[in-house]
């Protein structure tokens, strides 16, 4: 495996690659590395030559100053996971100073308003940040395919949006939740928390699949207003925001599918740690 900190230097290996027709998948990670990320790691190295892994904690996508400091960094213990993988890996570890050339702010997109629903309504500026970080590291890393997963799926349909935009020849792969035994969604965030609210979080996924089970018998105003009262009651977490929405536009659904492929998806605080989630509710 091979760790690379400057963009010269990933610039001279990819070419190198290019030049000997290999595939190249991309795995895009803010590091903490988890199950869910190394699961992503492998489908990549299924399908391409090598696989690039990019551990960088991107500045412009934080909205909130203390979210960002208490972000988990552990970056040793990362390497270390990727190099156990035992893949052909290549390990993109850039400084903030590195990737964005010194002057570290977003670009401003517009992704036909997918970033003003839900994760954009209450992160200002967040998929500016997302947008801003991807669209570099595509540049760079020129990769053939790029994976993700469906955990973050509002930020999935933006980076999808953002290839359509600007017409980026990469195909970006979605790949299913990875969950913890008791259903939490695996996230670096769930580092932060204690192990007594770490196991009390499969309230979360456990409140989605009652919700799929409401789904076609009661209207989507009531399983919200349901969902909003199980939080309310819940001793530990507080609910930022549960909505049902199509799956393609992201735009709410109140009583009429209409055949459309919908999604419920959730946003939890526990104290200052955030945890999101989603579930497709008819498919």
């Amino acid at each position: 495996m091979q760790i690379i900190k400057e963009k010269a230097t990933l610039t001279e290996v990819i070419s190198k690659l290019k030049s000997k027709d290999s595939s190249i998948g991309f795995v895009p990670t803010m590091g903490a590395l988890h199950e869910g990320h190394l699961s992503l790691i492998r489908q990549a190295a299924a399908v391409c030559d090598v696989v690039v892994v990019s551990i960088f904690i991107n500045p412009t996508q934080f909205d909130n100053a203390i979210d960002l400091d208490k972000y988990p960094r552990t970056l040793d213990s990362d390497i270390q996971k990727l190099e156990e993988l035992n893949l052909n890996v290549i390990g993109f570890t850039p400084s903030a100073a590195e990737l964005y050339s010194n002057n570290i702010q977003s670009e401003h997109f517009q992704f036909d308003g997918l970033e003003h629903k839900m994760e954009g309504k209450y992160r200002n500026g967040h998929f500016d940040g997302v947008g801003t970080v991807i669209k570099k590291l595509f540049e760079m890393v020129q990769p053939d395919k790029a994976f993700f997963g469906e955990k973050d799926y509002q930020q999935l349909q933006i980076i999808k949006k953002l290839v359509q935009c600007y017409q980026l020849p990469v195909e970006v792969i979605a790949c299913p939740i990875n969950r913890e035994h008791n259903g939490l969604a695996r996230s670096s965030r769930n580092e932060r928390l204690i192990p007594k609210i770490r196991l009390e979080a499969s309230f979360i996924h456990e409140t989605l699949l009652k919700a799929k089970d409401k789904f076609g018998i009661e209207s989507a105003n009531q399983i919200t207003q349901w969902v909003e009262n199980e939080f309310k009651a819940h001793p530990y977490f507080k609910l930022e925001y549960f909505e049902i929405a199509d799956s393609e536009t992201l735009k709410p659904i109140t009583n009429d599918v209409n055949g459309k492929l919908v999604r419920a998806f959730i946003a939890v605080y526990f104290e200052d740690i955030r945890l999101i989630d989603n579930i497709a509710l008819n498919y």
